[in-house]
């Protein structure tokens, strides 16, 4: 009898160790370039601080990304690794630490990712969902609180989170840097991070459940620039079958940008810091460049970003892929002067509208102090997000839908209220409203579940629509649909519609 019992005993000992064999099987991932292990929350598989390329330090600083060394044994990525070299991070006006970059760690060796898996095996074949910061290219992490991928894995996706050089480390042009160049430009480095990155998935995915044919790139403010610069690079070809922007665009005028003025960006950073060769430049501490300010980004250099880009959409000589793209009602606070007086705005009207001017007032009427606040606030947000997510859609032969993000946030105690802010869509997409510290109620958790069931429906179907959920039709100029995402959430046809033409045809006329 003491035999059965100890056989018995042993028999379920030898079951529960095969159970957690299963159930772990994904704890450890052969990549291209050597094994990774992670760490389980729940049923997720979590790793971090996966390189996908090599430090881009020493001679490699202001190069397009050097693949990955190969390496032995298990590399451990458990934590995130360091963020991108920024100015220190430090939270402001709306934007609380949960939307900044952790401090404690900023690294030029920065190009690492991390992936959330649900699957339970290689062969799961699951859509991707990659996920690139904004920041205005001079700042931003991964490894932002809201940006945890935890909660969309759950819904069946992987989620990678990718970082990129940002600042003049990672847009900086100079002719030195174009003349050794094997493609004679330079600047983009950030963007090229972005397309390694890419790559990578591509090759590796597949070993941690995902299926790489099924990937959907989402990026906001910045990030969604560089999610529509992707679109149009051809060297982002087939590495993506689907996109969404959130609050920016580079159809408008922020591509005006080309090589030659960029690289003399660069030279008069060489000047500010007595240097006289790209050898001695590359031997300054990232502190320095930093500290040397100006201002960098994308770059239209006909290597990674069509010098015309808009010809390029209306040609048709784009990643054509299946998109959704938006804003934020608040976004136009963030463009700059809102507070004209009367009389200088309608200069303002007249000098970059010329005869158009009086229809233009019409449309953004500024007849009192309130109206010229508002129609400037509208102005700011159409022509940085709006504009651009409306030109792209009508360039789009795959399905295309268009949103508008109008929920305010509960109030933070003690805190101002911005209303509905730049960012602040994005806990409510990715589904991290319980990592962002404010007492939310439960219309906050009601738009919550519609907006991120609308982004993992798409990034599983390139289609937002599902069960229970306002219908969202495909948008199209005749008729205009646009998906008001607010606490009654619904579509709206021909929301700004006479606004959408009369910016538009201005924008376009001048290309």
């Amino acid at each position: 009898m003491k035999n059965l019992i100890g056989q018995r005993f042993w028999f379920c000992i030898a079951i529960v160790f095969c159970s957690m064999g299963l159930s772990a099987q994904l704890s450890v991932v052969n990549t291209e370039n050597g094994q990774v292990s992670g760490y389980k929350s729940g049923e997720i598989n979590i790793f971090k601080g996966i390189p996908f390329a090599a430090p881009p330090v020493g001679e490699l600083r202001w190069k397009a990304p050097a693949p990955v060394k190969n390496w032995s044994g298990v590399l451990k990525c458990d934590k995130f690794s360091a963020s991108p070299m920024q100015r220190k991070p430090v939270p402001f006006m709306m934007w609380t630490e949960e939307f900044i970059t952790p401090s404690e760690n900023l690294s030029e060796d920065c190009l690492y990712l991390n992936v959330w898996t649900p699957a339970k095996s290689a062969k799961d074949k699951l859509p991707v969902f990659v996920w690139i910061y904004g920041g205005g290219f001079s700042s931003g992490s991964a490894a932002c609180t809201v940006y945890d991928g935890e909660e969309m894995s759950k819904k069946g996706i992987i989620f990678v989170s990718i970082n990129y050089r940002v600042g003049v480390l990672g847009f900086m042009a100079h002719p030195g840097l174009s003349s050794e160049s094997a493609n004679k430009v330079s600047g983009n480095y950030g963007l090229l991070d972005q397309i390694a990155a890419l790559v990578w998935i591509k090759r590796n995915i597949e070993a941690f459940g995902g299926d790489p044919q099924k990937v959907t790139i989402d990026g906001q403010s910045a990030g969604s620039m560089s999610v529509c610069v992707l679109v149009a690079s051809p060297l982002a070809k087939g590495l993506f079958r689907g996109a969404i922007a959130e609050s920016g665009g580079i159809l408008n005028n922020r591509m005006s940008n080309n090589l030659a003025d960029a690289e003399k960006s660069g030279i008069a950073i060489m000047e500010k810091l007595k240097t006289s060769s790209i050898d001695e430049l590359r031997k300054k501490s990232a502190d320095e460049l930093i500290n040397a300010g100006g201002n960098f980004g994308p770059v239209a250099d006909g290597y990674v970003i069509p010098n015309d880009v808009f010809g390029a959409f209306r040609n048709g000589k784009f990643n054509d892929v299946a998109m959704m793209a938006g804003w934020v009602t608040g976004d136009g606070s963030i463009m700059g002067n809102q507070t004209l007086t009367l009389e200088k705005y309608k200069e303002q009207a007249l000098k970059n509208y010329g005869d158009k001017a009086e229809e233009f007032l019409k449309l953004f009427p500024g007849n009192t102090n309130d109206q010229v606040s508002a129609s400037m606030k509208l102005v700011g947000l159409m022509q940085f997000a709006a504009v651009p997510a409306y030109l792209w859609a009508g360039y789009a032969s795959k399905q295309a839908y268009v949103y508008e993000f109008s929920h305010v946030p509960v109030d933070k105690p003690d805190f101002p209220n911005y209303g509905a802010f730049h960012t602040s869509e994005v806990p409510f997409a990715l589904h991290t409203l319980h990592l962002w510290k404010r007492p939310w109620r439960d219309v906050d958790f009601a738009v919550e579940k519609t907006m991120n069931d609308y982004w993992v429906n798409f990034v599983k179907n390139g289609n937002p629509n599902g069960k229970d959920l306002p219908e969202w039709k495909v948008y199209d100029k005749p008729i205009g649909n646009i998906m008001e995402i607010g606490d009654q959430s619904k579509l709206t046809p021909g929301l700004y519609k006479n606004e959408f033409k009369f910016l538009a045809g201005m924008l376009v006329t001048k290309k």
